[in-house]
């Protein structure tokens, strides 16, 4: 089992950004922190690095439901959505699958609603 759902596709890395905060809007997640490896590379330990950049996505309902049934889920959350450019042009997207990352957890209650995010996450992915 892959433990992401993913994408390459053509186009600018700031455009592809755009494009997938648009469609994890479209299926009700928001973006609460945006890491930018690329500069904290260099900031921190002066390397260069390509373009990479981790998307926090929450989707508030789920998380609430999550945290509902197992109150130290948040070690989980939020869902990472990564966004990467390794060659001019060509921006992998990849995001998490939660059912693979909530196979630690013994909580058979975060089951379905690691299912429902996981299609959610899987449609972003696939609309890009």
């Amino acid at each position: 089992m892959n433990y992401y759902f993913t994408k390459t596709l053509p186009g600018s890395f700031d455009q592809i950004i755009e494009k997938v905060t648009l469609a994890l809007k479209a299926e009700g997640f928001g973006v609460l922190t945006e890491i930018d490896i690329k500069a904290t590379l260099k900031k921190k330990l002066d390397v260069d690095f390509y373009n990479y950049k981790i998307l926090g996505a929450c989707n508030p309902p789920f998380a609430y439901k999550a945290l509902q049934a197992e109150d130290k889920i948040g070690t989980m959350l939020p869902c990472n959505v990564i966004v990467q450019e390794k060659e001019s042009g060509k921006i992998e997207v990849s995001a998490v699958d939660p059912l693979a990352s909530m196979q630690a957890v013994q909580n058979p209650s975060l089951n379905e609603i690691a299912k429902q995010v996981a299609e959610k996450l899987k449609q972003v992915i696939d609309s890009l």
